[in-house]
């Protein structure tokens, strides 16, 4: 078979070598430079706190001078905002998650948010927002066709891990159990006389 050729050669010449650019030259990138990049891949996917971004650009060996240096100027340029992460986080998981204030409080101190920017934010949610948010949780998640206590007992351990107080949860499971059996008592054909 002469003349034929074999998939992935050209004309009998050796390969060229990959060109080298500066990234294979310089071993070791400027930490600023590192740091910087590293905060804007994270602000560009989502809002975080100066601490979760101070703990990523630690996990990649960035000096603590640089971390500080460039979160300062991050901050500076309102691209790093502490207070403003903290109202969007509270505002955000307590309508979508149904979580407490209790509950939002430890998410945002796990984030790295400061107790002032914590108590700013968690202002927003006043004991009415609170209640409704756990009368929506009870209502999405009941079930008729479960014994009441049963269904009591899960409801109750569903608000407690969301951050609401036992008071609170026991007041209204007790409702929800109470206005399911005034509903089952009113069904037709009970009221024929």
């Amino acid at each position: 078979m002469t003349g034929a050729r074999r998939p992935g050669r050209r004309s009998g010449r050796a390969p060229e070598p990959p060109d080298v650019g500066a990234a294979a030259v310089d071993a070791e990138p400027d930490p600023e430079q590192l740091a910087r990049s590293i905060a804007l891949r994270l602000l560009t996917a989502a809002p975080r706190s100066r601490q979760q971004l101070a703990e990523a650009m630690a996990r990649r060996d960035v000096p603590e001078a640089v971390t500080e240096r460039v979160l300062d100027r991050f901050t500076d340029v309102g691209l790093v905002d502490d207070a403003g992460y903290a109202e969007g986080l509270v505002r955000a998981k307590h309508e979508s998650r149904g979580l407490a204030r209790r509950a939002l409080a430890v998410e945002l101190k796990r984030k790295g948010v400061g107790d002032e920017d914590a108590r700013a934010a968690l202002a927003q949610i006043d004991d009415a927002d609170e209640e409704a948010a756990a009368r929506e949780l009870l209502a999405r998640r009941w079930r008729r066709d479960l014994d009441p206590v049963v269904q009591s007992r899960r409801l109750l351990a569903m608000l407690g891990r969301k951050g609401y107080s036992p008071g609170m949860a026991a007041r209204l499971v007790r409702e929800m159990v109470d206005d399911s059996r005034a509903q089952s008592s009113d069904q037709p054909g009970s009221d024929l006389d």
